[in-house]
């Protein structure tokens, strides 16, 4: 058998584009933020992870043009060697303070930093344990881990009491991380964090928060999960990403500063990697700067996604409860899901399609999520399109 054989064979792709639904890979030609581009038509756009609206904010475009002035587009190293600007540690004492933290250590994506964090601190004889439901840049480092002979072992979707059986088989004296979304990207649910740190507490495992969709949308002015619950302190690590409420591209862990400088000096990923670019660093300083200046962002990012939460279950369509602005509209069948996404689509209205694999089976939704920057015309467009196509569909009465 060929290698590529299955790639031959692989036919469902081209089946759901033969039959007009395809939802993926749809280019965007111009973006304003609430309103994109797409096919030549104004498309409003309900399925980015652009939080605070800040991808098109004057400042934020400024400064990424400014660094390409100063510093030119890349920088041709790595962190460890020629790659480290006076922005990269700029903004790693920013964020540390921000976060609470005693240090911060900047990555070239957000996907890379899970990557980054657990094979290097997790080796073998050593213990990661996973939220079954974690991002796929926490299992894929995961996987890595195991690789290298760590132990592996998962709890089910935000059940402490099965986090709690895992940790009790697992030997008393073995170094051990749990690690979780703070809000999870599919859902939008946020972790049961007080009593995942209890636990953690009580068994003397050491704690990994990934906040990609949490900072800047939760906890005292954006600051993510562990500011929500008030236990920044209790929480060892945070990591995030600068492609969400940050506008940018790149990511970050943060904690105890002995625990950065020694992934600074042992992380593949980091070691290994071209650094992030003067205008991606950039970018994400001046979103920063403009999250600690203008909480109102967050206000409003919050309502307009309450206020759709609040109006899709009103009209019938089954929504998974959170406060966070990921607001999933479960279908279950993935046919039924692509349907409704072209007649969204065709509408005007831009959302993300999630089937199986990617959520299971009886799970399939379209998952929205939406900006500070969106008005109520926005939002009012649509709740009306969603209302029609489901009473269409026979989805709602």
């Amino acid at each position: 058998m060929d290698l590529f054989d299955k790639c031959k064979k692989f036919t469902r792709a081209d089946e759901v584009k033969a039959a007009g639904f395809y939802p993926y890979f749809r280019a965007i030609e111009a973006n304003e933020g609430p309103v994109v581009k797409i096919e030549g038509r104004d498309i409003i756009m309900a399925g980015s992870n652009n939080y605070l609206g800040l991808t098109a904010h004057p400042k934020v475009k400024e400064a990424a043009i400014k660094a390409i002035e100063d510093y030119g587009t890349g920088c041709s190293g790595s962190r460890y060697l020629t790659g480290t600007l006076d922005l990269h540690i700029k903004l790693e004492e920013k964020l540390a303070d921000f976060l609470g933290k005693e240090s911060v250590l900047l990555f070239s994506t957000g996907y890379q930093t899970a990557q980054g964090i657990i094979p290097t601190l997790v080796t073998k004889g050593e213990y990661i344990i996973s939220d079954k439901d974690n991002h796929a840049c926490i299992v894929a480092a995961n996987m890595m881990a195991k690789g290298a002979f760590a132990e592996f072992k998962r709890y089910k979707h935000n059940e402490m009491s099965d986090l709690e059986k895992v940790l009790k088989s697992i030997p008393a004296d073995a170094p051990k991380l749990v690690a979780s979304d703070g809000v999870f990207s599919t859902t939008g649910e946020i972790v049961n964090l007080p009593e995942l740190v209890r636990l953690c507490k009580q068994y003397n495992a050491r704690i990994l928060i990934d906040d990609a969709h949490s900072t800047g949308v939760i906890g005292v002015g954006g600051r993510g999960t562990a500011s929500e619950f008030g236990l920044v302190n209790e929480v060892d690590m945070v990591m995030g990403t600068f492609s969400k409420t940050f506008a940018s591209l790149g990511g970050f862990v943060g904690g105890d500063r002995a625990v950065i400088n020694y992934l600074k000096h042992h992380s593949p990923a980091l070691i290994f990697s071209a650094s992030p670019t003067p205008a991606s660093v950039a970018a994400a300083d001046a979103a920063l700067e403009i999250l600690k200046s203008e909480p109102e962002r967050i206000v409003n990012l919050i309502a307009n996604a309450s206020k759709m939460r609040n109006a899709f279950k009103k009209m019938g369509f089954n929504v998974i409860d959170s406060r966070t602005a990921i607001v999933p509209v479960v279908l279950g069948d993935d046919l039924l899901v692509f349907k409704f996404w072209r007649k969204l689509f065709d509408a005007g209205i831009f959302v993300n399609a999630f089937i199986s694999p990617g959520v299971p089976a009886n799970m399939a939704m379209l998952r929205t999520s939406f900006m500070a920057t969106h008005e109520d015309k926005h939002l009012d467009r649509i709740l009306e399109v969603f209302g029609d196509i489901g009473k269409e569909m026979g989805i709602i009465n």
